[in-house]
């Protein structure tokens, strides 16, 4: 499958609609799931591509390959080191050598240094001759000082670099930096056009609906569940084992990973208890939802467990405190 066809048609009706505005700075925001990065790289490889159309970048030049191959002299990506390295991009030298030497892990938010290491770069002349791009991505894992760092060059940007953030909690970001961005909304894709582009990427009907409606409609989502193996019985048999206290519908599980699935579970329940649908689950799948003041301090336990699941002291104990707590949640009525 080339690059092109495994771009969601969604996605490419947003970049060409980007392409034809011009600005210096975007802002991509939206939900988890909707293609914020895939748009993001995109723009940039059409900004720095030797041949683009209004459709975007030609896939064929050298400046094309070089962002292929992640080598590209004119693109700074900004990402948190754990993501740099689970999408294949390279670290810089010095911070790959502290991660070798076991100084340290590699970092989960944008790292100041890196983003003097950007600024630096914006100021630098293009090595390709087609200007130079800064992508930011999730823009929220940047801190105050690291987003001050970018701030100054948002302002007063060299005459030959754009910029493109992208963001799945766009509200978290310092004020001063949207207000120096364009704004874009990721748009949502209709259901049919969502399990068209799932089948593309091999996914069989019968698991890409369930899981879309697991990923509660957001493709990138449910591809990703389909690629880690989520199975849609497993998916539709969680609710009432977690109910019964059965840990082992879990197993599987990342602590990050059970906490959503649960955070998804007393959203669902929250909704049927106030005469909504829900919409992570099938109906018929979930058990008689429990009152409102349960389920209210369930889902304030479960956002306290999300701010550390990523990195439990013991994931195993993790998973069997989360069980305990949704089956007394979802077995209470008072």
């Amino acid at each position: 499958m080339s690059t092109e066809d495994s771009i969601p048609p969604w996605i490419a009706a947003q970049r060409r609609q980007l392409l034809a505005q011009r600005g210096h700075a975007w802002l991509l925001s939206g939900p988890s799931g909707l293609g914020q990065y895939t748009l993001a790289l995109e723009l940039v490889r059409a900004w720095l591509c030797e041949n683009p159309s209004e459709d975007g970048a030609c896939g064929h030049c050298g400046s094309c390959h070089a962002i292929e191959v992640r080598t590209h002299a004119d693109l700074c990506v900004l990402m948190p080191e754990t993501d740099m390295v689970e999408r294949g991009w390279p670290l810089p030298e010095k911070a790959q050598a502290e991660i070798d030497d076991k100084k340290r892990k590699p970092s989960r938010e944008i790292r100041v240094e890196a983003m003097r290491d950007a600024v630096q770069f914006a100021q630098r002349t293009s090595a390709r001759g087609r200007g130079k791009a800064v992508l930011v991505y999730p823009a929220e894992r940047m801190n105050n000082v690291t987003a001050n760092a970018l701030l100054k060059t948002l302002e007063e940007p060299a005459g030959d670099v754009r910029f493109v953030l992208a963001s799945e909690a766009a509200h978290q970001l310092l004020p001063t930096i949207r207000s120096r961005c364009l704004g874009h909304a990721l748009q949502w894709p209709d259901e049919a056009e969502s399990l068209a582009w799932l089948a593309q990427q091999g996914i069989a009907p019968d698991v890409a609906g369930p899981l879309l409606r697991a990923a509660g409609g957001r493709p990138e989502d449910a591809r990703a569940l389909a690629q880690g193996g989520r199975s849609p019985q497993a998916w539709a048999l969680l609710p009432r084992a977690v109910a019964r206290g059965d840990a082992t519908a879990l197993s599987d599980f990342s602590p990050a990973e059970a906490v959503d699935a649960l955070q998804k579970l007393c959203h669902d329940q929250l909704a049927r208890r106030v005469g909504a649908a829900p919409r992570y689950f099938a109906e018929a799948d979930l058990p008689p939802p429990p009152g409102v003041g349960p389920l209210t301090r369930w889902a304030r336990a479960l956002a306290k467990e999300a701010r550390t699941a990523d990195h439990p002291f013991n994931s195993g104990l993790m998973l069997e405190s989360l069980v305990a707590q949704a089956r007394i949640a979802l077995n209470s009525r008072h």
